[in-house]
């Protein structure tokens, strides 16, 4: 199978682009990597490398679009960056089956919706990363930010999605999914969670209810359903305490003579949680329910990273992940959304 990265996207691109690439090549024996991006930068990087060159291409891109882009004009007028370039590939070539970036996570979130758009039936796609949890497993939310505004056809679509998509990952059969609110009362919440939840019980899923942010990360939920804005908010609140407790953390333990003692004898435990919490392990961000596969990693992916990536990719393929979300929501069950609302 054949999968196309946009090798100038992200802050350690291209060398990290290009590295985790020559991993996933001697990891899968049936990929084929397309890298666009500035040609001759690229060949200078790959000539210091060993790896199976037949199943490498470059398609010279010599532009980048940055996060001071405006994502629908820089996918429009950008036409030589390498990410553009990157989604025409994947357009008009049918052997090619996914698209990683770590660039501006605007400008993939639109070059989505314009150059690839969605399966037919699903309302809306939506970005949907993983977090550890505290049972050991992964927790999805779906969405996260590509969606600011939504309708409850659109949180039904997300929860049907996110749980093949947490099936497909993990092997989990009946994932258990979750609204957030603001309570778990089946009244709680703002209009959309009120509308949406009753839908929800009619959708041929594992739904355990309303779920309080503050449970995300317990293992108790495996699919948190949420408009984008809310969604993305959860996500960067998690990112923010994460980053707190542990700069907190290392500042206790550095305190001290006796503290450095015990963060000395900690160490190795100390090392499990953080390698935990090391998201560069974990791949990217599925843009779901667009008609090819596309995967937004970390702005700071590295080498690791893209592999994880182009494993997960490559893993939604075998799987045929998009042809499972056609016939889905084609055997959605009849609901009424509401006046207005349709599924096309």
């Amino acid at each position: 199978m054949k999968i196309v990265i946009d090798a100038f996207g992200g802050d350690h691109a291209p060398g990290c682009i290009i590295d985790g690439t020559i991993m996933a090549l001697k990891k899968f024996d049936d990929i084929e990597i397309v890298l666009t991006g500035d040609e001759e930068k690229l060949n200078n990087i790959l000539k210091t490398k060993k790896y199976d060159a037949s199943r490498v291409t470059i398609i010279n891109a010599p532009d980048v679009i940055t996060n001071d882009d405006v994502p629908t004009d820089a996918i429009k007028h950008k036409t030589n960056s390498s990410l553009v370039v990157a989604f025409d590939y994947l357009k008009s070539h049918d052997d090619c089956v996914a698209l990683i970036s770590a660039g501006s996570t605007g400008a993939v979130l639109t070059g989505g919706f314009l150059k690839i758009g969605r399966i037919k039936g699903v309302s809306r796609p939506a970005l949907a990363p993983f977090f550890p949890n505290a049972k050991g497993g992964m927790t999805c939310i779906i969405d996260c930010g590509a969606n600011v505004e939504c309708k409850p056809i659109n949180l039904c679509h997300f929860a049907l999605m996110g749980s093949l998509y947490y099936k497909i990952m993990f092997g989990v059969e009946n994932p258990k999914v979750a609204l957030l609110s603001n309570g778990s009362e089946e009244k709680k919440g703002n209009e959309l969670c009120k509308e949406t939840y009753p839908l929800l019980k009619q959708l041929p899923i594992n739904f355990i209810g309303n779920v309080e942010a503050r449970y995300f990360m317990t293992g108790d939920v495996d699919v948190m359903v949420s408009d984008g804005f809310s969604g993305n908010i959860l996500i960067k609140s998690v990112e923010g305490a994460v980053k707190f407790t542990t700069k907190v953390m290392k500042q206790a333990m550095l305190s001290t003579f006796f503290s450095k003692i015990g963060a000395l004898l900690c160490k190795r435990s100390i090392g499990k949680v953080k390698d935990k919490l090391d998201y560069h392990k974990y791949g990217g961000a599925l843009f779901i329910g667009c008609k090819k596969t596309i995967i937004k990693s970390h702005g700071s992916s590295r080498d690791v990273t893209i592999c994880a990536a182009i494993e997960q990719a490559r893993k939604l393929e075998i799987n045929k992940v998009n042809e499972q979300i056609k016939k889905m929501i084609e055997n959605m069950p009849e609901i009424n959304f509401g006046i207005g609302e349709h599924n096309d």
